[in-house]
């Protein structure tokens, strides 16, 4: 019998000018033991469906009709009981661990609240726990971070927080929306592994949201496919992997990026017409074709990077070296990857090459300046225009005050003061039209969108000022495998039409192949390897790098 069923879920919002319909007559059954893995593109309905089950849609939303039934509960007849059962029974990882963590309080603080609250623990038993459970997710220190502010971790390691805070009360049903996005292959592994062990022990029930298909390959028992808030096909993960019914499924299945070589190009979900072509080229004729030098547009030079959680201490024993004497080169026109682990100093070292971070000892070249050392504001806006990054968090990264059109133009405005209000809305609505958002978007807040297409709005962004330089820090970690398909040959794209050069940042190491030509391998701050693409992944030199690539979840084991 199952013990989670959904029938005829339908989820509406009602806005000022139109009914959205999140998820129409959504029937899914999960049952204990069983790791049900829920796909489809952003905006799809995954999270919705999610969000159902535990009764927080938000308004305008409302569940419309349909029930969802947990074991002898009526989830949206019992409203009340439903509150007891969150964090207790049902266990929840959200997708943003930016925004799921409490900033006031350290992760020890919450993870303690959090066990006493349902559970009958003493403080020091709880403490216990925690600590045990920070360890299980992969923290090192587990003892000292306990005490440490989510802030203070990276993105990867807030997931990880996050993950054991979903854990700790040990629930019956586990809803993972997106749980290893900001994680590398390594954590990944520990934390797919821990959740099918934690199925398997405890008969637990699991609902795994995610883009991933290779993690949906290594980790669900069934897939659901869902697109435009209906439920596509739903049946056992090799066969829907390997032998799909339904055209989307098919075309899902085909955006996936291979593990086992390079392409020239990504697959598109039915969307790559004649249309999406012309606008790509328009945006692009907007665009000042910059000739390629040959020459290296980056000089990384031993540069060290060292963080003190004492600001006031005047010895630094308790430095952390974030980046230890790291040194490389990017050539013009080129693509070049950084992988490792969270916390390898891989995002610290793209925030010192943007010059958000100044760098502790060594230098940065950038086209022969060296920019470590600018100190006046006119030389650093001349730099910032010929540097762009998009962010991990698109969340946290775009002003929730702002309405689109106002967060694409800022820096169109500020870099080129004189355009015009007509010029100045046709390149936004360009931009938009180039990372597959509709020209309406541009009248609407960050809040409304899915977090896919909150990444797709920081790409416009970081594109506007025509940049030489595209630092790209995970770009693709929140969407699905379609979307990332368009973004990654819109930057193919751009890189082959303006010689633009990219420093690409992602612990997606398939995505990595496909978009580098050359890679390096960071490992606690220190660079491992550097290699061209192919020779990376044939023929890897060192252990850490082959344990990456050994561990990296791959769809083709499906096949198997």
């Amino acid at each position: 019998m199952s013990f989670l069923k959904i029938n005829n879920l339908s989820v509406d919002y009602k806005m000022r000018k139109e009914t959205v319909y999140a998820a129409k007559n959504v029937n899914i059954d999960v049952n204990k033991g069983e790791i049900l893995g829920l796909v489809g593109e952003s905006g799809s309905g995954k999270s919705t469906v999610g969000n159902a089950i535990i009764n927080l849609i938000d308004e305008p939303g409302k569940v419309s009709s349909g029930s969802v039934i947990l074991g002898d509960l009526n989830i949206h007849e019992n409203s009340e009981s439903i509150v007891k059962y969150r964090g207790n029974k049902i266990g929840l990882i959200f997708q943003d661990p930016q925004t799921s963590l409490n900033p006031i309080l350290t992760v020890g603080e919450q993870l303690i609240e959090t066990i006493q609250t349902h559970l009958k623990s003493s403080k020091e038993d709880a403490k216990n726990k925690s600590i045990n459970l920070l360890k299980e997710v992969g923290i090192k220190d587990a003892e000292k971070r306990f005490d440490d502010y989510p802030h203070q971790f990276s993105g990867g390691m807030r997931q990880r927080v996050v993950i054991s805070l979903a854990l700790c009360c040990e629930p019956e049903l586990l809803i993972a929306d997106e749980p290893t996005t900001a994680l590398d292959v390594s954590i990944q592994s520990q934390i797919l592994d821990l959740i099918k062990k934690l199925t398997k022990e405890r008969n637990l029930a699991v609902i795994l949201i995610t883009h991933d298909m290779g993690v949906i390959a290594e980790t669900a028992n069934r897939v659901a496919v869902m697109k435009s808030g209906n439920l596509v096909e739903i049946g056992e993960t090799k066969k829907i992997l390997t032998t799909p019914q339904q055209s989307y499924t098919k075309s899902l299945v085909s955006s996936v990026p291979p593990t086992n070589k390079k392409i020239s190009r990504f697959v598109i979900v039915e969307k790559e017409n004649k249309k999406n072509k012309e606008n790509n080229i328009k945006i692009l004729n907007r665009w000042t074709k910059k000739e390629i030098s040959n020459q290296d547009l980056v000089q990384v030079k031993n540069l060290n990077k060292s963080f003190d959680d004492n600001f006031f201490a005047e010895s630094s024993k308790n430095s952390v070296l974030a980046v230890n004497n790291v040194s490389f080169q990017i050539k013009e026109g080129e693509s070049f990857g950084l992988v490792g682990e969270s916390g390898s100093g891989k995002s610290t070292i793209a925030k010192m090459i943007v010059n958000l971070f100044k760098p502790s000892s060594g230098d940065i070249f950038f086209d022969k300046t060296c920019i470590t050392k600018i100190k006046y504001r006119s030389e650093l806006m001349k730099f910032r225009k010929q540097i762009q990054m998009i962010f991990q968090d698109p969340y946290s990264s775009l002003n929730g005050r702002l309405k689109v059109k106002d967060i694409i133009a800022e820096p169109i405005t500020l870099h080129n003061p004189s355009i015009s209000n007509s010029d100045l809305n046709n390149y936004v609505n360009d931009l938009l039209d180039s990372v597959e958002m509709i020209q309406k978007s541009a009248d609407r807040y960050p809040h409304e969108f899915s977090g896919g297409q909150r990444q797709r709005i920081s790409i416009a962004r970081a594109l506007a000022t025509q940049p030489r330089l595209l630092v790209c820090d995970e770009p693709t970690s929140a969407l699905d495998v379609s979307i990332q398909a368009q973004i990654l040959n819109l930057l193919k794209d751009l890189q082959e039409q303006l010689n633009l050069t990219i420093l690409f940042i992602s612990h997606d190491l398939p995505v990595v192949r496909q978009m580098c030509d050359r890679i390096g391998v960071l490992k606690d701050g220190k660079l491992c390897e550097v290699s061209n693409t192919e020779d990376l992944f044939l023929h890897p030199s060192h252990e850490y790098t082959k344990e990456l690539l050994h561990l990296m979840p791959k769809i083709e084991s499906i096949y198997n």
